[in-house]
């Protein structure tokens, strides 16, 4: 019987002839056992080597070759179940699928691997790889259940918790947060150790295996950033050999050492502020000038990414040229308008942080005992003349009131980051009333920061800020809204990006792979939503989280950033992270079954619930037919040993901080695992893509999205008050952008709201992911219903009655439209937190 192999020869020395006939499978029975073991395994066919190359095959990538194989199949083996794949070479490849021409009552069997096949002595069992048929472990053909338990355990890397892993090891396990600092180099580079203790709570990351240093032997030693590609993750986890798989690991390196050390070096005579807006503009217009340097062209010939040799010009013309980012594309001011300031808390990179206020004034949840008094001080006076006739209290009754608060996140660590660091910050509240035409307006901004006696803050020093036409009024108005913009930048960067994205799937990625087979309905339902996750996060680990990394130079708390995500993980609730529950969490809806799906939103005109709503929808009606399909009752469901290990490990390793929460919901029922399922694949798609995507449209040009203010509010009678009155735009940039170092931290924020060639969007899966007609049949309809919901999608945006999906800077929301093009494009929902 005729087969076909496509894989990747990493090796291109070797020709064609040696190359295969070193690689042989081997045909696993489904229905009969060897009665020469004593372990009950599926009987083995003949071995099949590699044969002759097919000269033009269709649906390959460049770098992959297709071989024919002829496999011997007899009654012994009858229906093949799994194959082993044995490679006698001194190099790996890559095995991409292994196809069945015509078995004998059974028609093509197919075999989905993407797996990276070492030399057979790096494996102390052979590799074993599954055809795409799905069971439930009772449902395993007996012949397969010793192969299937064996899997688990290389995987969970059974008799290896202590060794030191090597790239062919396939070894998914847990670790904290320990190798962020660098005790080796200082004090100043020591970091905590997140994850394991009450004070810093966190999810577990993937192990590395790394020594310790020599200072902390419970930190975790650093490879030096241009070997970062070699720290330890299972191969088949890393970038695919079609996206540019050195990624961020050339091309950060070439940002952080290239740029910041042009800027460093060659911008040293010349200021280091942006003096207009103008100069900020010329970013995109024309760029920074460079002079004529040995320097410069040192740094144009050793940089290896072709995305900065964009920048770095080889004709001596502009150096740091970025395109233009949407926000400004059509109107260079308009993000300056109270309009478009509220408008993104609805339709911008960080749509899920306003909610509806209930009681007036605001009242902080932080212990007073530790913290003092730290309720709003803003009035009823301050505010009811800018509330429609209305009063406090008839406005909260009529849900006409909302907020943007990041009081009690910021307010705690505020002493610390305003004394210990560069950063000068304050913690913003900003109420907001909502017009009869179905926008916002802003009412009253807060700024605060805690009033101390000695060690002890007893309160709040807060100033208010209100909208104002008068020029100095105007000019402080603007400066308020910025600071409100810092706030809300880091939030968006850390915790909805961040934590709420990276940093709590990659828990639930290990675990999938830990606990639940290749054969398991839930893992090939996961599966495609955790591409690219664990790379992504080790070198976020590497370059932005780590001491002194991007976050530490470009975020406001500095090098508090990841003590800041620790302390608000501590908020986090799993069940919370799904959108209907998130939208009633905040206020934003309640649940009204005349409405459309079931709930019904006080702000009817909010693209991202909108729009959000009908993607969750779409996620949760196929993950509900994918899983009855499989599940039959709930009784399958609890009586099913590795869905119930993957749940338990999820609580009590992955997010083991969160283990004894009351809110973790029992594995017992179809309708708790749609649920779980639909919240992990809308955290991984359609939240990420949210907060990411958008970033360079949004936060590319940096006084719309600042994230450092390094001056507080100019006050009367100073020097900086007497220059507003002259200078406002001076004082603006002088206060609140991030110096030229941050050049380097717009170049990652480009680099990252793109999409590589090779994406694979929400409703796409590769071809032949199962064998099942039902679910292929339900990924269908999925697929089309997302078709819909985009073409929805655009026709709300060409709705000039629904003002808050474009505003003045005339940027529609498209964050949630499904599909998209290649690069930057302000739209598209891959299926994992891929980049």
């Amino acid at each position: 019987m005729e087969g076909t192999v496509i894989l990747k020869n990493t090796k291109k020395s070797l020709t064609d002839r040696i190359f295969r006939r070193k690689i042989y499978v081997q045909l696993v029975s489904a229905v009969h056992s060897d009665p020469a073991a004593n372990d009950l395994k599926g009987k083995l066919g003949k071995r099949a080597y590699l044969k002759e190359k097919i000269k033009k095959p269709t649906g390959l990538a460049a770098d992959e070759s297709a071989f024919r194989v002829k496999f011997d199949l007899d009654d012994e083996v009858a229906v093949p179940g799994a194959l082993i794949v044995r490679n006698e070479h001194h190099s790996e490849f890559y095995l991409r699928t292994i196809t069945m021409d015509g078995a004998p009552g059974h028609g093509k069997i197919h075999f989905l691997c993407n797996s990276w096949v070492y030399p057979t002595h790096r494996y102390q069992k052979d590799r074993i790889f599954f055809s795409n048929k799905t069971y439930l472990p009772h449902q395993t053909p007996a012949p397969l259940r010793k192969y299937r338990e064996e899997e688990l355990q290389i995987l969970r890397g059974e008799g290896k918790e202590n060794d030191m892993l090597h790239e062919w090891d396939r070894v998914y396990d847990y670790a904290y947060y320990n190798d962020l600092g660098e005790p080796d180099k200082g004090p100043e580079y020591v970091r905590p150790i997140y994850g394991g203790s009450a004070e810093y709570p966190y999810p577990r990351r993937g192990r590395t295996s790394r020594p310790p240093t020599k200072s902390d032997p419970h930190t975790e030693s650093r490879l030096p950033l241009i070997r970062g590609k070699d720290v330890y993750i299972p191969r088949d986890e890393k970038f695919g050999h079609i996206k540019l798989s050195d990624f961020l690991a050339d091309t950060v390196k070439s940002i952080t050492h290239g740029v910041v050390g042009l800027v460093d070096a060659v911008l040293d005579k010349t200021p280091k502020e942006f003096d207009t807006f103008q100069d900020v503009l010329d970013m995109y217009e024309g760029g920074i000038k460079l002079p004529d340097s040995p320097f410069v062209e040192k740094i144009r010939e050793n940089v290896p990414s072709e995305f900065l040799k964009t920048l770095v010009r080889s004709d001596g013309a502009h150096f740091l040229k970025y395109p233009m980012p949407d926000i400004i594309k059509e109107d260079k001011t308009a993000w300056r308008t109270d309009e478009e300031f509220v408008r993104e808390m609805l339709a911008g990179i960080n749509p899920v942080v306003i909610r509806r206020l209930e009681e007036f004034p605001p009242v902080s949840k932080l212990d007073a005992k530790r913290y003092g008094n730290q309720n709003s001080s803003i009035t009823k006076e301050s505010i009811e003349e800018n509330l429609d006739g209305l009063s406090v209290e008839e406005a909260i009754q009529s849900n006409r009131l909302y907020i943007l608060d990041h009081y009690d996140t910021v307010m705690p660590f505020l002493r610390q980051i305003n004394t210990d660091t560069p950063s000068k910050v304050y913690a913003t509240r900003t109420l907001l009333f909502l017009k009869d035409d179905g926008t916002l307006k802003p009412l009253v901004i807060e700024l605060s920061q805690p009033q101390s006696k000695g060690d002890q803050i007893i309160g709040a020093v807060s100033e208010l800020y209100k909208p104002s036409e008068d020029e100095i009024g105007a000019s402080l108005w603007l400066l308020a809204k910025t600071y409100v913009a810092v706030n809300d930048s880091a939030y968006h960067q850390l915790i909805s990006h961040w934590l709420n994205t990276h940093a709590v799937i990659e828990p639930f990625i290990i675990a999938t792979n830990r606990q639940l087979s290749m054969l398991h309905p839930v893992n090939k339902l996961l599966h495609p939503h955790f591409r690219d996750t664990m790379p992504v996060n080790t070198i976020a680990r590497q370059i932005a989280l780590n001491a002194d990394g991007l976050f530490e130079a470009a975020v406001f708390p500095r090098k508090y950033v990841v003590q800041w995500t620790s302390a608000l993980y501590k908020d986090w609730v799993f069940t919370e992270q799904g959108l209907p529950r998130d939208l009633i969490k905040r206020g934003m809806a309640v649940k009204d079954p005349e409405s459309p799906h079931g709930y019904k939103l006080f702000i009817e005109d909010y693209p991202y619930a909108v729009d959000g709503l009908e993607i969750w929808f779409a996620i949760e009606t196929w993950v509900k037919d994918y899983c009855s399909f499989y599940y039959k009752s709930d009784d399958m469901i609890v009586h099913d040993p590795e869905l119930q290990d993957w749940w338990k490990e999820i609580r009590e390793k992955g997010h083991g901080d969160k283990k004894d929460e009351k809110w973790w919901p029992e594995m017992k029922t179809i309708d708790v695992l749609t649920e779980t399922c639909t919240t992990i694949i809308w955290v991984a798609s359609a939240l990420h893509a949210v907060v990411n995507f958008g970033q360079y449209p949004y936060g590319g040009y940096m006084p719309n999205r600042p994230t450092i203010s390094r001056k507080f509010m100019p006050q009367p009678n100073t020097p900086e008050f007497e220059e507003l009155k002259t200078n406002p735009d001076g004082v603006f940039l002088k206060t609140v952008l991030s110096q030229v170092r941050t050049l380097a931290a717009i170049s990652v924020i480009e680099l990252i709201s793109g999409h590589s060639a090779d994406e694979v969007y929400l409703g796409q899966r590769e071809p032949g992911w199962t064998s099942d007609s039902q679910p292929l049949e339900a990924l269908e309809r999925f697929s089309k219903t997302l078709v819909e919901i985009e073409n929805r999608i655009l026709a709300r945006n060409n709705d000039r009655k629904l003002k808050n999906r474009v505003g003045p800077a005339k940027l529609p929301f498209t964050l949630l439209c499904p599909s998209s093009g290649v690069g930057i494009t302000g739209r598209g929902i891959p299926n994992s937190v891929s980049i």
